[in-house]
């Protein structure tokens, strides 16, 4: 493949220029998903401007300090959609400097389209290539598509940093807006439906900017004994679950959430004993987990939105970028986390929370209920359609000095309506088909750390004297989180 990146006449130049013609106060939709792919250059020429800006900027999912916080420490961001994992961007929106708005992740391609999130007036998109009216993103392909095709200008970063042969991981299929939209013609998670290529309205290109700085990379932790013990329990549960449901008759279709737990319980599936059937990944990020997985042959595919890797897994990615392009697929973000697909596909999602209740109501975003930490992500699109939802997170907090099981938690994202079992280091707790009561019952049983098992339970206790569907006692149920 040749590794030309910039075909034709384009309108080549420095980030500074092309920073400059970006309105003040603008609405910039930006690429990048799991903080891969995302324009580097151009965001940190506007941080580094005199200029007084006050942006509304909108990516796929979370990006890198260039933008979270080069560009929040100038106070350059007067708005934020939809998902923020940097402290600055986190401190901003948490004081109210940053006006931040959490949005569902499959849905966020529809929502600027259709109008009513945001006018965009400039996307600002990193890419390994550019042609008149082509481009090819570079390590996530996010809702890339969509901005594209909304944005009235369009600035390409071409990064030299990534290799052109990601091209080839790339399966690019947009689909159609109501009323014209037709089911997505994807019969197997790793069928490919599209082309390597981004297309849009040559006029719309106004600079295209070169680059060569890479990704910064996911600092995945080793596993600790309770990760070990959590993908212990999620092993022996899934393989249990593999020979008791017609649903695995041919194959096991997982998701994870990303961070170093999902990295680790991605490691789990390595020991798992499924029989003969594939094992196949449907989900939003690949990992390092699921590079080892394919290495080791035990995987038959993945399909995804993002390569969110180490700096090791991004060394061992480059280097062999054709191999694992023949396992590994990226698509937009509205297809990889399509709830139809994620429906079709019949998913085991796994994902974490900060805390979850006795009822089943899982809270991933907001510690005590105010102060959000990141964002919703693509969790709720998993968790909501999934074949099979397990929220997997460690019983207590730090040290063992606050549990993760708590009577009520003070935010809910994931209601107890979509959570099928929950799993920690102690046990797991398959709460399908059990009434509230019995819920509680197995949370304080299997779940809980012991040593908040008498409280937890003595609550459930005082809850029950006062009746109802789902007893509570509010005042003691909110002291939890004092």
């Amino acid at each position: 493949m040749t590794d030309q990146r910039i075909e034709g006449e384009l309108p080549v130049t420095d980030a500074a220029s092309a920073a400059a013609d970006v309105p003040a106060d603008a609405t910039m939709l930006v690429s990048g998903f799991g903080s891969v792919g995302y324009p580097k250059a151009v965001p940190l020429a506007l941080a580094e401007s005199d200029r007084d800006l006050s942006l509304t900027v909108v990516s796929g999912g979370s990006v890198g300090e260039e933008i979270d916080v080069e560009l929040v420490e100038a106070d350059a961001i007067a708005r934020r959609y939809p998902y923020q994992a940097r402290s600055p961007a986190r401190a901003a929106a948490n004081d109210g400097r940053m006006a931040f708005a959490d949005r569902h992740i499959s849905t966020l391609g529809d929502d600027v389209q259709f109008g009513g999130l945001v006018d965009p007036d400039v996307a600002v998109v990193e890419a390994v290539a550019v042609g008149e009216d082509w481009l090819i993103p570079s390590g996530s392909v996010g809702h890339t598509p969509a901005y594209v095709e909304r944005a009235e200008a369009l600035i390409v970063e071409v990064n030299h940093a990534q290799p052109r042969s990601l091209a080839g991981f790339h399966d690019i299929y947009r689909p159609a807006l109501p009323p014209d939209r037709d089911p997505v013609p994807l019969s197997a998670p790793g069928e490919r439906i599209g082309g390597p290529r981004i297309e849009f309205d040559s006029d719309a290109l106004t600079a295209v900017v070169e680059t060569d700085r890479r990704d910064e990379p996911y600092e995945f932790r080793e596993p600790t004994a309770t990760d070990r013990a959590i993908a212990g329990n999620l092993r022996s549960f899934l393989t249990h679950e593999v020979e008791r449901s017609p649903l695995f008759a041919d194959s096991v279709r997982v998701q994870f959430g990303v961070g170093s737990l999902g990295n680790a319980l991605m490691g789990a599936l390595a020991d798992a004993d499924f029989g003969d059937r594939d094992l196949i990944y449907f989900g939003e990020v690949i990992q390092d987990g699921l590079l080892d997985l394919l290495d080791a042959g035990e995987l038959a595919s993945a399909s995804a939105t993002s390569l969110a890797l180490s700096a090791e897994g991004q060394d061992r990615l480059f280097a062999d970028a054709e191999r694992y392009a023949e396992d590994v697929v990226l698509r937009p973000a509205d297809v990889s986390n399509r709830p139809a697909l994620i429906d079709r596909v019949g998913v085991v999602a796994v994902n974490s929370a900060l805390e979850v209740d006795l009822y089943g109501h899982a809270n991933s975003t907001h510690v005590d209920g105010s102060r959000v930490l990141n964002g919703i992500g693509g969790s709720a699109d998993f968790t909501r359609n999934a074949a099979l939802s397990i929220i997997a997170l460690p019983s207590t907090v730090g040290d063992g000095d606050r549990s993760r099981i708590v009577p009520m938690v003070p935010h809910v994202d994931h209601t107890e309506h979509d959570v099928d079992a929950v799993v920690t280091e102690h046990g797991v707790a398959d709460l399908r088909g059990t009434a509230p009561r019995e819920r509680a019952r197995l949370l304080v049983d299997r779940c809980a750390h012991p040593d908040y098992r008498d409280r937890l339970a003595a609550y459930l206790d005082r809850a029950l004297d006062s009746g109802g569907h789902e007893p509570h006692d509010l005042d003691a149920a909110l002291s939890w989180h004092e």
